[in-house]
């Protein structure tokens, strides 16, 4: 009992007793500390117009700006993956019967933590779409609409829109509508700008449209241009569909292809339509609305009246350029946008 005794409270075996206690409680505080800190469960962020949905904070771009990622997640990698909304600028249209502007390319991200309805086009499938952020400045550049390639007369044709760029992810800008009358180029782009009458061209005188979806994407950012039979110019491409065929002389031009909804920002938005090509004349045929729901512009109504009813793609929606009616100029494709998401709270 004594020599017990005498250890437990003897100067030598005493301060080593006291020196494991120390530890030992040093170690579990330390232990305690590193294993119940909470860290970052959310992103946090800036830039753009910011606006919350639910749980979710939204960031809306358009025009160039930088989204700067102050913290990451560092609880839930999930976190890290944004949802992403990613339109570039609409294709110009042609003068005089002129061919409707393809859409800007469309690409969307719907990351499964972000509850909203996303289009049909969601590429989260694809690893290689996802943007992982981490705590860093991101550039955001937002595609211009093209316009027309000089004023008119002479006879023009639409330029391809501007493309849209974000974490390393482009949307490509829409391809130009052809002009009438003149030699101008076939315009792919993210949907093709549409074909139109041109008398030099064998045979009667159509021309196919652009290539969409150029270059190629999973899933695809849009779809070809109408063609124009020799008469009506044809639609511009949309990411909901391919823009449609002119009609024969003197018939009025394709209808441009349709956009596509998401409800990224909170509410359902249609976009990325194609506009409407230009009709040939006669003063007869009805105006072509082209793919209006999704920003798509107006092609220009019956010739002979003296009027033109075409009109410009729709502001941030990448729709295509209404292509010019008789006697009138083309139009200016609409500017993209880009809409990023994540979870906050």
């Amino acid at each position: 009992m004594r020599d017990l005794k005498n250890k437990l409270t003897s100067g030598k075996n005493t301060k080593n007793i006291q020196t494991r206690k120390g530890k030992s409680f040093g170690y579990q505080v330390l232990g305690f500390g590193a294993g119940g800190a909470a860290g970052n469960p959310f992103i946090v962020a800036t830039g753009g117009t910011i606006t919350t949905s639910g749980n979710d904070k939204i960031h809306t771009f358009t025009g160039p700006g930088t989204f700067t990622v102050c913290s990451e997640s560092t609880t839930d990698p999930a976190n890290n993956i944004l949802s992403y909304l990613i339109i570039a600028g609409g294709g110009g249209s042609g003068s005089e019967r002129g061919a409707g502007g393809g859409a800007g390319g469309y690409r969307e991200v719907k990351n499964p933590v972000t509850p909203y309805t996303a289009s049909p086009v969601d590429g989260y499938p694809t690893p290689a779409n996802r943007i992982t952020v981490t705590a860093q400045a991101y550039p955001v550049t937002v595609g211009a609409g093209g316009p027309v390639s000089s004023p008119y007369p002479p006879y023009s044709y639409g330029t391809r829109g501007a493309s849209s760029i974000f974490g390393g992810i482009t949307s490509t800008g829409g391809g130009g509508g052809a002009g009438a009358l003149i030699a101008s180029p076939q315009q792919p782009g993210g949907s093709g700008g549409g074909g139109a009458h041109n008398p030099s061209i064998p045979g009667a005188g159509g021309r196919a449209g652009g290539s969409g979806n150029t270059p190629p994407t999973t899933p695809a950012q849009g779809d070809d241009g109408g063609s124009s039979p020799g008469g009506g110019a044809g639609g511009g491409g949309g990411i909901g569909g391919c823009g449609q065929a002119g009609a024969p002389e003197p018939g009025p031009g394709g209808k441009g292809g349709l956009g596509l909804t998401s409800h990224i920002n909170g509410s359902p938005v249609e976009r990325a339509g194609g506009g409407g090509g230009g009709a040939y004349g006669g003063g007869v045929q009805p105006n072509n609305p082209g793919g209006l729901d999704g920003g798509g512009g107006v092609g220009g109504g019956p010739g002979g009246t003296g009027a033109d009813s075409s009109t410009n793609g729709t502001a941030n929606t990448g729709g295509g350029a209404g292509g010019g009616g008789p006697g009138a100029n083309g139009n200016t494709g609409g500017s993209g946008i880009v809409i990023i998401r994540y979870k906050y709270q």
